[in-house]
């Protein structure tokens, strides 16, 4: 079947059942690789119904959605106008594009937010050290403990290593940090999906751990920060381990 095109692009007409899920891909990859541009209007429902050769509720929930990410603002009986997805768009617009992997490169967006979950995991070590109450700390020693018994299955040691962390988000007592925690987690971006053989250096680091976890539970907060930098920083600077099994 021939691509249907609109005035300079192409599209690929949608032939499966998730038809709304494949118009919102198409539209979301030509908005952020500039294929639409900030301020341009995108065609009605009815052309890009089309165009797709899908009906217009299933344009109509894909343009919902590019607009709860961001992408775009839906006048009422008017235009849908392409906003500047760098000012707009949130967290929720990375863990989409990593699932695509076409439009902005996987190994940069995987970078970007390890470096963002490095920044957030320093102040929530420091933050943690202040304000956790007794019973977060002991739980953060137990399970630093737990994590350091699995060596060295980096596989396990990663999961574990995801559930050390979630309670040091718990005890900073910062709302935003957990959430974009929770967003990282979820979308399996920079903790869950990145190779362990990655974040050897990381997981490795036992004894780093170890210091956290007794900075966190005496309540250094310089320290804390200081061992959580040396910890998430690793994976950014240490060359990748290659899998044993290879």
């Amino acid at each position: 079947m021939p691509w249907a095109t609109l005035p300079g692009m192409a599209f690929v007409p949608v032939t499966r059942a998730s038809v709304s899920d494949l118009v919102f891909g198409q539209l979301r990859d030509a908005i952020v690789s500039g294929t639409y541009r900030t301020d341009d209007t995108l065609p009605g429902e009815r052309e890009l119904a089309t165009t797709f050769q899908v009906n217009r509720h299933a344009v109509r929930e894909a343009l919902r959605r590019l607009q709860q990410l961001g992408l775009v603002r839906i006048s009422q009986g008017g235009a849908t106008r392409v906003l500047n997805w760098r000012v707009h768009a949130g967290l929720d617009l990375a863990l989409s594009l990593v699932r695509s992997g076409d439009v902005l490169p996987v190994a940069t967006l995987v970078r970007d937010m390890m470096d963002m979950r490095a920044c957030i995991g320093v102040d929530a070590a420091r933050l943690c050290a202040r304000r956790a109450d007794d019973a977060a700390r002991r739980r953060i020693v137990r399970a630093v403990e737990e994590f350091a018994d699995l060596a060295p299955d980096l596989t396990a040691m990663g999961e574990a290593n995801i559930a050390v962390w979630r309670l040091i988000l718990d005890g900073c007592g910062n709302t935003a940090y957990l959430l974009a925690f929770n967003s990282l987690v979820a979308g399996a971006l920079a903790v869950a999906e990145v190779p362990p053989q990655r974040r050897a250096t990381e997981l490795l680091d036992v004894t780093g751990h170890r210091r956290l976890a007794s900075a966190i539970a005496d309540g250094r907060d310089v320290e804390a920060a200081e061992e959580a930098r040396s910890l998430l920083t690793a994976a950014l600077t240490a060359p990748t381990r290659k899998d044993s099994r290879a």
